[in-house]
């Protein structure tokens, strides 16, 4: 039928036939929801488990597939004792042992502690004793600048030396006069001053002559012993 013809029956009052309606794609007999016996796809995984399964929830299958028999899971083997990982217990003497240890590594510490906490307390009480011994033997030096008498004497190991006049050579050999150790340098000073002094630190103390002692314990107060300035020791 031609368009114009079409028209014309329109204007007479027919009605065009209605269109078949489409079917909902769920209700398609022949889709049969996407399954050939038409039945629903959730069927099959309840008719599987049996009836009256309830529906899997999501993941519960591979669940399923890591546990073991048993239900204990199949990831990792049990652990026997002895292997790796498991810890032996310790015995009644490692322990004892590692107390021991722990007991000595203390002590050792505390020893190592109190030791330097004495010397520290020494190198103080030194300064000190310095300090005070300074303030003592400030102006009362009587040494001569022009004085061309060396009088050597043993100290620290070593043999030391200080210039004196003949009279002072006297007195020093007599036990009236002394000698200290100030700042590297050796001070005469009187027998009473050296008394106060060797109170105070008697480290300081170079030479101290006891008049009543043997000549032969001190060569070096004979001026016929007295060692050449050239010689070196």
């Amino acid at each position: 039928m031609s368009d114009t013809l079409r028209d014309q029956l329109l204007g007479l009052g027919f009605k065009p036939a209605p269109k078949p309606e489409r079917p909902e794609r769920g209700n398609d007999p022949k889709r049969g929801n996407g399954r050939r016996d038409g039945k629903p796809a959730s069927g099959a995984r309840a008719d599987a488990r049996g009836p009256g399964a309830k529906p899997a929830q999501p993941g519960q299958h591979r669940n399923e597939q890591r546990r073991g028999p048993g239900g204990k899971p199949a990831g990792r083997p049990a652990g026997k004792p002895g292997q790796p990982g498991q810890g032996k217990p310790r015995s009644r003497e490692d322990i004892d042992l590692a107390k021991a240890y722990a007991i000595r590594a203390q002590r050792e510490k505390d020893e190592r502690i109190a030791a330097e906490q004495a010397k520290q307390e020494e190198a103080r009480q030194r300064r000190e004793a310095r300090a005070r011994l300074a303030e003592l033997v400030k102006d009362q030096a009587l040494n001569v600048p022009d004085a061309e008498i060396a009088r050597h004497f043993p100290y620290g190991g070593k043999i030391k030396r200080i210039y004196v006049t003949p009279d002072q050579l006297k007195a020093l050999n007599a036990g009236e006069l002394g000698v200290l150790q100030m700042d590297g340098r050796y001070v005469l000073v009187s027998a009473q001053m050296l008394a106060q002094a060797e109170a105070v630190f008697a480290p300081a103390v170079a030479l101290k002559v006891d008049p009543n002692a043997p000549a032969q314990d001190d060569p070096y107060a004979d001026p016929q012993y007295q060692v050449p300035d050239d010689l070196v020791w």
